[in-house]
Protein backbone atom coordinates (compact mmCIF):
# COMPACT_ATOMS: atom_id res chain seq x y z
CA UNK A 1 0.00 0.00 0.00
CA UNK A 2 1.23 3.33 -0.98
CA UNK A 3 2.56 4.98 2.17
CA UNK A 4 3.05 8.73 1.04
CA UNK A 5 0.50 9.16 -1.84
CA UNK A 6 -3.17 8.86 -2.43
CA UNK A 7 -4.12 7.24 -5.95
CA UNK A 8 -7.70 8.06 -6.86
CA UNK A 9 -9.60 6.83 -10.44
CA UNK A 10 -12.76 8.36 -12.05
CA UNK A 11 -12.46 6.76 -15.75
CA UNK A 12 -9.20 8.03 -17.74
CA UNK A 13 -9.07 10.84 -15.47
CA UNK A 14 -6.47 9.84 -12.25
CA UNK A 15 -5.70 12.08 -9.13
CA UNK A 16 -2.51 11.61 -7.59
CA UNK A 17 -2.51 12.90 -4.47
CA UNK A 18 1.13 13.66 -2.10
CA UNK A 19 -0.21 13.31 1.58
CA UNK A 20 3.19 13.47 3.46
CA UNK A 21 2.22 16.35 6.14
CA UNK A 22 4.26 15.55 8.94
CA UNK A 23 7.22 16.62 6.19
CA UNK A 24 5.41 19.33 4.50
CA UNK A 25 4.88 17.12 1.24
CA UNK A 26 8.87 16.94 0.75
CA UNK A 27 10.90 14.54 -1.21
CA UNK A 28 12.67 11.90 0.39
CA UNK A 29 13.92 8.71 -1.51
CA UNK A 30 11.32 6.63 -0.51
CA UNK A 31 8.62 9.47 -1.78
CA UNK A 32 10.65 9.45 -5.26
CA UNK A 33 10.74 5.51 -5.50
CA UNK A 34 7.06 5.50 -4.63
CA UNK A 35 5.94 8.20 -6.85
CA UNK A 36 7.84 6.22 -10.34
CA UNK A 37 6.18 3.10 -9.13
CA UNK A 38 2.73 5.04 -8.92
CA UNK A 39 2.94 6.26 -12.08
CA UNK A 40 4.03 3.00 -14.42
CA UNK A 41 0.95 1.58 -12.18
CA UNK A 42 -1.14 3.86 -13.81
CA UNK A 43 0.15 4.00 -17.21
CA UNK A 44 -0.19 0.17 -17.24
CA UNK A 45 -3.77 0.48 -16.23
CA UNK A 46 -4.24 1.79 -20.10
CA UNK A 47 -7.41 3.35 -19.40
CA UNK A 48 -6.17 6.66 -18.22
CA UNK A 49 -5.44 10.00 -20.03
CA UNK A 50 -5.40 12.77 -17.67
CA UNK A 51 -3.91 12.72 -14.81
CA UNK A 52 -3.82 16.06 -11.69
CA UNK A 53 -1.24 15.94 -9.03
CA UNK A 54 -1.77 17.92 -6.24
CA UNK A 55 -0.81 18.06 -2.58
CA UNK A 56 -2.79 17.16 0.41
CA UNK A 57 -2.74 20.09 3.36
CA UNK A 58 -0.65 23.23 3.37
CA UNK A 59 1.25 22.84 0.30
CA UNK A 60 1.93 21.01 -3.05
CA UNK A 61 5.28 20.06 -2.49
CA UNK A 62 7.66 22.06 -0.16
CA UNK A 63 11.33 20.19 -2.32
CA UNK A 64 13.58 17.30 -0.87
CA UNK A 65 13.89 16.69 3.01
CA UNK A 66 16.25 18.58 4.42
CA UNK A 67 17.36 15.63 6.54
CA UNK A 68 18.07 13.38 4.22
CA UNK A 69 20.18 15.67 1.92
CA UNK A 70 22.22 16.35 4.98
CA UNK A 71 23.43 12.82 4.86
CA UNK A 72 24.05 12.29 1.56
CA UNK A 73 27.97 11.66 0.21
CA UNK A 74 28.93 12.48 -3.23
CA UNK A 75 27.66 8.95 -4.70
CA UNK A 76 24.37 9.69 -2.52
CA UNK A 77 23.77 12.92 -4.33
CA UNK A 78 24.51 11.57 -7.93
CA UNK A 79 22.18 8.56 -6.98
CA UNK A 80 19.33 10.71 -5.62
CA UNK A 81 19.82 13.29 -8.12
CA UNK A 82 19.16 10.53 -11.00
CA UNK A 83 15.86 9.01 -9.03
CA UNK A 84 14.55 11.93 -9.31
CA UNK A 85 15.34 12.87 -13.17
CA UNK A 86 14.53 9.37 -13.57
CA UNK A 87 10.98 9.48 -12.40
CA UNK A 88 9.88 13.19 -13.54
CA UNK A 89 11.43 12.14 -16.99
CA UNK A 90 8.53 9.12 -16.88
CA UNK A 91 6.22 11.97 -16.06
CA UNK A 92 7.22 14.30 -19.26
CA UNK A 93 7.33 11.82 -21.59
CA UNK A 94 4.20 9.32 -20.77
CA UNK A 95 1.37 9.80 -23.09
CA UNK A 96 -0.94 10.51 -20.54
CA UNK A 97 -1.64 14.76 -20.07
CA UNK A 98 0.27 15.66 -16.40
CA UNK A 99 -1.31 18.30 -14.85
CA UNK A 100 -0.16 20.37 -11.40
CA UNK A 101 -2.75 21.74 -9.37
CA UNK A 102 -0.34 23.35 -7.17
CA UNK A 103 -1.30 25.53 -3.64
CA UNK A 104 1.46 27.41 -0.76
CA UNK A 105 4.71 26.00 -2.40
CA UNK A 106 5.89 24.34 -5.44
CA UNK A 107 9.83 25.03 -4.30
CA UNK A 108 13.11 22.76 -5.50
CA UNK A 109 11.78 19.25 -6.33
CA UNK A 110 8.15 20.28 -6.03
CA UNK A 111 9.12 23.53 -8.99
CA UNK A 112 10.77 20.53 -11.06
CA UNK A 113 8.13 18.30 -10.72
CA UNK A 114 5.66 20.93 -11.82
CA UNK A 115 7.94 21.72 -15.06
CA UNK A 116 7.71 18.23 -15.92
CA UNK A 117 3.74 18.27 -16.14
CA UNK A 118 2.22 19.45 -19.15
CA UNK A 119 -0.30 21.88 -17.57
CA UNK A 120 0.46 24.04 -14.84
CA UNK A 121 -2.38 25.75 -12.65
CA UNK A 122 -1.71 27.29 -9.54
CA UNK A 123 -4.18 29.32 -6.48
CA UNK A 124 -3.54 32.58 -5.58
CA UNK A 125 -1.06 31.83 -2.53
CA UNK A 126 1.48 29.77 -4.28
CA UNK A 127 5.25 30.29 -3.72
CA UNK A 128 7.30 28.62 -6.83
CA UNK A 129 10.74 28.25 -7.70
CA UNK A 130 13.97 26.99 -7.10
CA UNK A 131 15.85 28.54 -3.76
CA UNK A 132 18.39 25.75 -4.05
CA UNK A 133 21.15 27.74 -3.73
CA UNK A 134 20.17 29.29 -0.33
CA UNK A 135 21.31 25.97 0.99
CA UNK A 136 24.73 26.21 -1.29
CA UNK A 137 23.16 23.86 -3.53
CA UNK A 138 21.63 23.54 -7.24
CA UNK A 139 18.55 22.07 -8.60
CA UNK A 140 19.08 18.55 -8.92
CA UNK A 141 15.85 17.30 -10.59
CA UNK A 142 15.90 18.90 -14.28
CA UNK A 143 15.31 22.61 -13.15
CA UNK A 144 18.25 24.26 -14.82
CA UNK A 145 17.11 22.43 -17.56
CA UNK A 146 13.37 23.00 -17.75
CA UNK A 147 12.80 26.04 -16.16
CA UNK A 148 14.92 27.74 -19.30
CA UNK A 149 13.04 25.95 -22.00
CA UNK A 150 9.76 27.41 -20.02
CA UNK A 151 10.32 30.94 -19.16
CA UNK A 152 13.51 31.55 -20.88
CA UNK A 153 16.98 31.50 -20.06
CA UNK A 154 17.18 35.02 -19.17
CA UNK A 155 14.23 34.96 -16.28
CA UNK A 156 15.62 31.36 -15.46
CA UNK A 157 19.10 32.57 -14.27
CA UNK A 158 17.69 35.55 -12.26
CA UNK A 159 15.40 32.93 -10.34
CA UNK A 160 17.75 30.06 -9.87
CA UNK A 161 21.18 32.49 -8.84
CA UNK A 162 18.56 34.22 -6.12
CA UNK A 163 16.99 31.60 -5.00
CA UNK A 164 13.58 34.09 -5.58
CA UNK A 165 10.59 32.11 -6.03
CA UNK A 166 7.52 33.57 -8.48
CA UNK A 167 4.03 34.63 -6.80
CA UNK A 168 1.08 32.64 -8.83
CA UNK A 169 0.42 36.10 -10.54
CA UNK A 170 4.39 36.41 -11.71
CA UNK A 171 4.49 32.95 -12.44
CA UNK A 172 1.62 33.33 -14.91
CA UNK A 173 2.70 36.36 -16.49
CA UNK A 174 6.12 34.50 -17.23
CA UNK A 175 4.49 31.58 -18.64
CA UNK A 176 5.27 29.41 -15.61
CA UNK A 177 1.97 28.53 -14.79
CA UNK A 178 -0.88 28.81 -17.13
CA UNK A 179 -4.27 29.64 -15.07
CA UNK A 180 -4.63 31.26 -11.72
CA UNK A 181 -7.71 29.91 -9.24
CA UNK A 182 -8.56 30.82 -5.84
CA UNK A 183 -7.28 28.15 -3.47
CA UNK A 184 -10.94 26.83 -3.05
CA UNK A 185 -11.84 26.24 -6.84
CA UNK A 186 -7.84 24.81 -7.61
CA UNK A 187 -9.48 21.18 -8.33
CA UNK A 188 -12.22 22.68 -9.57
CA UNK A 189 -9.93 24.18 -12.23
CA UNK A 190 -7.89 21.29 -12.74
CA UNK A 191 -11.09 19.08 -13.57
CA UNK A 192 -12.02 21.50 -15.53
CA UNK A 193 -9.03 21.22 -17.66
CA UNK A 194 -8.56 17.39 -17.55
CA UNK A 195 -12.30 17.66 -18.95
CA UNK A 196 -11.38 19.82 -21.95
CA UNK A 197 -8.63 17.73 -22.69
CA UNK A 198 -10.45 14.68 -22.21
CA UNK A 199 -13.24 15.76 -24.54
CA UNK A 200 -10.33 16.22 -27.44
CA UNK A 201 -9.14 12.85 -29.66
CA UNK A 202 -6.93 10.89 -27.49
CA UNK A 203 -4.80 10.02 -30.21
CA UNK A 204 -4.52 13.27 -31.31
CA UNK A 205 -3.48 14.37 -27.69
CA UNK A 206 -0.90 11.79 -27.22
CA UNK A 207 0.65 12.42 -30.54
CA UNK A 208 0.55 16.48 -30.00
CA UNK A 209 2.03 16.14 -26.89
CA UNK A 210 5.04 13.79 -27.89
CA UNK A 211 6.09 16.21 -30.84
CA UNK A 212 6.13 19.27 -28.40
CA UNK A 213 8.19 17.20 -25.96
CA UNK A 214 10.38 16.43 -28.75
CA UNK A 215 10.38 19.80 -30.48
CA UNK A 216 14.11 20.78 -29.21
CA UNK A 217 15.85 17.84 -29.46
CA UNK A 218 15.81 17.96 -33.14
CA UNK A 219 16.54 20.72 -36.31
CA UNK A 220 13.14 22.54 -37.43
CA UNK A 221 13.77 20.86 -39.99
CA UNK A 222 13.25 17.16 -38.79
CA UNK A 223 10.97 17.95 -36.37
CA UNK A 224 8.82 19.26 -39.37
CA UNK A 225 8.99 15.34 -40.71
CA UNK A 226 7.79 14.05 -37.58
CA UNK A 227 5.37 16.39 -37.25
CA UNK A 228 4.07 15.90 -40.90
CA UNK A 229 4.62 11.81 -40.55
CA UNK A 230 2.17 12.28 -37.11
CA UNK A 231 -0.42 14.04 -39.32
CA UNK A 232 -0.94 11.55 -41.71
CA UNK A 233 -1.23 9.08 -39.12
CA UNK A 234 -4.28 10.99 -37.30
CA UNK A 235 -5.83 9.61 -41.00
CA UNK A 236 -4.58 6.14 -40.81
CA UNK A 237 -6.34 5.60 -37.24
CA UNK A 238 -9.51 6.80 -38.28
CA UNK A 239 -9.69 9.74 -35.68
CA UNK A 240 -8.99 12.62 -37.50
CA UNK A 241 -12.07 11.50 -39.60
CA UNK A 242 -14.60 11.06 -36.82
CA UNK A 243 -13.48 14.97 -35.66
CA UNK A 244 -14.27 16.51 -38.69
CA UNK A 245 -17.29 14.40 -39.78
CA UNK A 246 -18.95 14.99 -36.23
CA UNK A 247 -18.06 18.80 -36.81
CA UNK A 248 -19.60 19.27 -39.96
CA UNK A 249 -22.69 17.50 -38.39
CA UNK A 250 -22.80 19.51 -35.45
CA UNK A 251 -22.24 16.63 -33.27
CA UNK A 252 -19.97 15.51 -30.30
CA UNK A 253 -17.18 13.34 -31.81
CA UNK A 254 -17.24 9.89 -31.11
CA UNK A 255 -13.66 9.56 -30.26
CA UNK A 256 -12.57 5.55 -29.33
CA UNK A 257 -10.00 5.12 -26.12
CA UNK A 258 -7.23 2.86 -28.23
CA UNK A 259 -7.08 -0.66 -26.38
CA UNK A 260 -3.56 -0.86 -24.33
Amino acid sequence: MPEFLKVAHDGPLATLTFAREKGFNTFTEAVLKELGAAWNEIEKGGKTRVCILHGEGKVFLAGADLKELVKLDVKGAIEFAALGQHVFQSIELSPIVSIAAMHGAALGGGCELALACDIRIAAEDLKIGQPEVNLGLIPGFGGTQRLPRVIGQSRALYRILTGEPYTAQMALATGLVHEVSSNDNLMNTAKHIAGVVLSRGPQAVSTAKALVRQAFSFPLQEGLLHERDAFCKTYATGEAQEGITAFLEKRPPNFKFPSA
